[in-house]
């Protein structure tokens, strides 16, 4: 950390102290209020955390207040503004307003700023009053972000003398963004791996006279060994010599926390990643990250890092916490609250039957297949005419709202009656892009197999067992309606979490028929699924995939004209899965959200036995195989 220094500079007993305050992953939570249930809320985001800054900010006389992305998508206040159009009618999209009128001195760019595409993004930054970095994203064809900068900052030390202390920042996001939203940005924007772009950029913030490196890298903690298309990459990324502190995302976790215990190069207790500080405030602003640095200039000019603390503050509950939302953060983005409210009201038909999430990981769900249903019937009308028009048409949905580190409130509810906008959000929270893929039996197969990690091996004749791996993201546990299959769950995962294949001679997936047929490995099909799902590392094993139809109809939108078309839906609840029968006394523990106890008794569940509530207000069930 040397920087040239002036011959009157150069002395050894200069220290001042600097606090990094961060958010991440905010995903448009910026009041207390739940957009999908049309209601208060609790978790209230922003608007929770803006005391907390105040706070933070007025016990530190050095203080840079810094966001780590994904923070334009995630409910729908940020659906409604990806329109640069609804942004123009209010002026100022409301996650800058916010952000704005809060003070944040920079941020950067995670891979959800580019679920809308470039117009959209474009459009919400023009009135950041705050740097946006970008070190690993270029735009070929247009102007791009600067990959990183120089903010200066007057900074006192311990004996109130001012120094002009040069902070360097570089942005870094997952190199899957192209992948991920491949319909929107495939040619438009270029990725570099995590790791090069910042041995690319570091010698030069150094020569620049980048006094610190602050890494604002939105990606997790993971991996330590390096590789280009590595998503958590921050072990790696700390290893590279010129970085001195690192602000993870991404993962939606905490760090310092016990989910990183045991990892190499990674320090719980002292909150750092091969010895330099690092912190991770968890999600939808569920935290503050605090970061305190305690830095000293040698006779060589050059600061350096002492003592450093890492704190995690948590944001006030509503619900214990009476105090109104920060009227800083109201007054900015009461004009899109209004907004957001009427749109999501807006009526899109009924269903006779509810829609829910309670049980989508233990048996066939209706909310799944109605999404699958809409899949598949646009991809029928889109392929007419088209080579792949006469294959087996297949699609695949997954659940998104199933609790975990989310919370048990954290499940989609829809009740019979009327639908509106909102439970089209509820129901889909992302905004992929219609796609499909032609693929063999074989590799639909290993779809289905990388689906069923999901779940732990259970041993046969034993009670109590857990279901569910915690780190196997629901998202990912894809359905594929058209098929009938088991999964027999004595049988370990084929795949491992990273798609690494540790026994090729195993399977849990079994029986998979189609039409009653059992499928070859040489049948073809065609799948309807998501843009982010074709990305996806769900799919690396099966390899390239021939893309049948590839559109920028949103799914949302899709569901939306499916259930409109009707007006009166009684969703399928086709059987489709189920989990192989296994002997007496083999049962799991199932966690779902406590609304499922209005749902117990449908008959479509297997056998299932209350035990009461978790310590996190989870429902717990016995579920018996």
């Amino acid at each position: 950390m040397s920087a040239p220094a002036s011959s009157d500079m150069l002395q050894s007993d200069d220290t001042l102290h600097l606090r990094l305050l961060q958010t991440t992953d905010l995903h448009m939570r910026l009041l207390s209020y739940d957009y999908f249930a049309d209601r208060p809320a609790p978790q209230g985001g922003l608007a929770r955390l803006a005391p907390l800054i105040t706070e933070a900010r007025a016990e530190a006389a050095n203080c840079l207040l810094l966001d780590n992305g994904d923070f334009l998508q995630g409910t729908p206040m940020g659906d409604l503004f990806a329109d640069p159009d609804v942004i123009d009618s209010t002026g100022i999209h409301p996650m800058i307003a916010a952000m704005n009128a809060l003070g944040f001195d920079a941020t950067t760019l995670g891979n959800h700023e580019f679920n809308y595409g470039l117009p959209t993004l474009d459009r919400a930054l023009r009135d950041a009053a705050f740097p946006v970095v970008a070190g690993n994203i270029t735009r070929p064809g247009g102007p791009s972000l600067p990959p990183w900068m120089i903010l200066p900052l007057t900074a006192t030390d311990t004996t109130g003398r001012p120094h002009t202390l040069r902070i360097g920042l570089i942005g870094l996001a997952p190199p899957q963004i192209t992948a991920w939203d491949r319909a929107m940005l495939n040619g438009v924007i270029r990725m570099q791996g995590i790791c090069d772009a910042a041995r690319a950029h570091i010698p030069t913030m150094r020569a620049q006279g980048a006094d610190l490196i602050i890494a604002l890298a939105h990606t997790g903690i993971g991996d330590a060994r390096d590789r280009p298309d590595l998503e958590n990459a921050a072990v790696p990324l700390a290893a590279i010599d010129g970085i001195d502190a690192i602000l993870c995302g991404h993962q939606h976790q905490t760090f310092p926390g016990p989910r990183f215990q045991g990892l190499d190069h990674v320090d719980t207790r002292t909150s750092t990643i091969h010895g330099k500080p690092a912190m991770m405030p968890g999600f939808w602003g569920s935290h503050l990250g605090v970061m305190d640095l305690t830095l000293r200039r040698g006779a060589d000019g050059a600061w350096r890092i002492g003592d450093h603390t890492v704190a995690l503050r948590t944001a006030p509950d509503a619900a214990h916490d009476t105090a109104p939302d920060a009227p800083t953060v109201q007054r900015a983005v009461s004009a899109a609250h209004s907004a957001t409210l009427t749109h999501i009201r807006q009526p899109v038909g009924h269903t006779t039957t509810p829609l829910h999430s309670y049980f989508t990981l233990i048996a066939d769900d209706a909310a799944v297949q109605l999404v699958a249903e809409a899949q598949g019937t646009r991809t029928a009308e889109l392929l007419q005419g088209r080579p792949h028009a006469d294959l087996p048409l297949l699609s695949a949905a997954a659940p998104f709202k199933v609790g975990g580190q989310a919370g048990p409130d954290f499940y989609s509810d829809v009740p019979a009656g009327p639908l509106s906008r909102r439970n089209m959000a509820d129901l889909y929270l992302f905004p992929n892009t219609l796609q499909a893929v032609e693929v063999t039996g074989a590799q639909l197969h290993d779809w289905l197999e990388r689906a069923a990690g999901l779940y732990c091996q259970i041993t046969p004749g034993r009670p109590d067992q857990t279901l569910r791996n915690p780190d196997f993201p629901a998202y990912n546990f894809d359905v594929i309606c058209g098929l009938r299959y088991r999964i027999d769950l004595s049988q370990p995962p084929r795949f491992a979490i990273d798609g690494t294949l540790p026994d090729p001679a195993v399977h849990r997936v079994t029986d998979i028929t189609h039409d009653g047929r059992a499928i070859r490995p040489d049948d073809r099909f065609v799948v309807a699924t998501n843009s982010y799902r074709i990305g996806s590392s769900l799919m690396a094993p099966l390899g390239q995939l021939p893309v049948a139809l590839d559109t920028r109809e949103r799914i949302r939108d899709v569901l939306l004209r499916h259930i409109a078309r009707t007006g009166t839906i009684t969703p399928p609840r086709r059987p489709v899965w189920r989990f192989a029968a296994m002997p007496p006394g083999t049962s799991a523990l199932f966690d779902t959200g406590p609304g499922a106890a209005a749902y117990l008794d449908g008959p479509h569940l297997p056998p299932l036995e209350r035990l009461g509530f978790t310590p996190q207000g989870f429902m717990r069930l016995r579920l018996h195989l």
